[in-house]
């Protein structure tokens, strides 16, 4: 007598069904990342991406702001409402004056038992990708990094994070089916920025921490804010000229720099040009580098390979310079120009530079 086939779930044998104490888990979450009175705009760009994930499912926006008992939580709370947010999780304690690691983890896992939202983001942020870790791991939950597309699947209505993969090459879609939460961290300028309305309002809901100094090994001993330390700041910058190995040699490269200098701009760089040395690594543009969203993008001697496209697509106008006219970027390019980079970046910057003289001599 033969024996009755074994039904097992989807998935090679893995557990794909949701258990059943985790079917109580509902609403997308935003860990709203803060700091000397400002919230991270990559918290804004994900509470506009949880406001779309949510009517998808059908749910609430909720945002969680910890900080110390002097912050004005409550204002960031009411800018969240604005930007789409419900409801907002507020704990004040004196150890959450500042980020670290510890009191940080225990106010948002504690939270995440609490209230069992079934989807939580973060911005990739030095903070919030240090955080996340951390709070996945506490959780036993999947988490899924710098995500390029957030949606939720018509069939599971599990989230569906897709990321580049394999240096950039492939995309993949990861989906995180039998836990929760289910977790994301997106890039900062990835996501568009949502239209505030100020005449929305939600529901704040006070929470405590439970922790005292004493417990927490590290401690914050000062603050370097990135506008003291001559850091490089590509995601935020409206105009950006880019040089590729197509510029052949660093000589060259300093083009790329003196454009960016007429216009104001910043000077961003791809892979290859990084390993080689001819820029720091804080200039790479792409997968493994930053992503942006200027107003003006100029891209001399870079082929557009998908690892680049990744970081600069989303740009409002992109320029590709290239001798190639086959070039990849050309595909996505608003303008592209079919020529040498080193005869057509000179012509640019003293065009730019007559133009801009003959303005201020108007403006005067």
């Amino acid at each position: 007598m033969s024996e009755a086939p074994v039904k097992r779930p989807a998935g090679r044998g893995r557990n794909t069904e949701l258990p059943e104490h985790l079917k109580a888990y509902k609403g997308v979450w935003v860990f709203l990342e803060h700091d000397r009175g400002h919230v991270h705009s990559v918290s804004w760009e994900l509470v506009g991406e949880a406001r779309k994930l949510a009517d998808t499912l059908g749910s609430t926006v909720s945002v969680v702001v910890l900080g110390g008992v002097d912050e004005a939580l409550e204002k960031f709370a009411a800018e969240a409402f604005a930007f789409g947010a419900d409801k907002a999780y507020i704990v004040h304690d004196p150890v959450l004056k500042g980020y670290r690691n510890e009191p940080f983890t225990k106010g948002l896992t504690d939270l995440v038992n609490k209230y069992q939202p079934e989807i939580l983001l973060l911005g990739a942020t030095s903070m919030g990708r240090d955080l996340a870790g951390s709070v996945a791991t506490t959780l036993l939950t999947g988490l899924t990094a710098d995500c390029t597309e957030l949606r939720i699947d018509p069939v599971s209505k599990a989230l569906a994070a897709t990321r580049p993969t394999f240096g950039g090459s492939l995309y993949c879609t990861i989906m995180t089916l039998a836990y929760r939460p289910q977790m994301a961290t997106v890039r900062p300028r990835v996501m568009l920025m949502p239209k505030a309305d100020a005449s929305r309002t939600g529901e704040i809901t006070y929470d405590t921490l439970g922790m005292v100094e004493t417990q927490i090994v590290t401690k914050l001993l000062d603050f370097i804010a990135d506008a003291n330390s001559n850091k490089i700041n590509l995601p935020y910058a409206d105009v950006i000229v880019s040089g590729g190995k197509g510029l052949k040699n660093p000589e060259n490269f300093k083009l790329v720099f003196e454009l960016a200098r007429v216009l104001g701009g910043e000077v961003g760089a791809t892979r290859p040009c990084v390993q080689a040395g001819w820029v720091d690594a804080e200039r790479q543009v792409g997968q493994t580098g930053k992503t942006v969203r200027p107003k003006l993008y100029i891209a001399a001697g870079v082929s557009g390979a998908i690892q680049h496209r990744v970081g600069c697509e989303g740009s409002d106008v992109i320029v590709a310079i290239n001798t190639d006219a086959n070039a990849p970027i050309f595909e996505y390019a608003h303008y592209g120009i079919v020529g040498n980079a080193m005869q057509v970046l000179p012509a640019l910057t003293q065009a730019f530079a007559a133009h801009l003289a003959l303005r201020s001599r108007q403006a005067a």
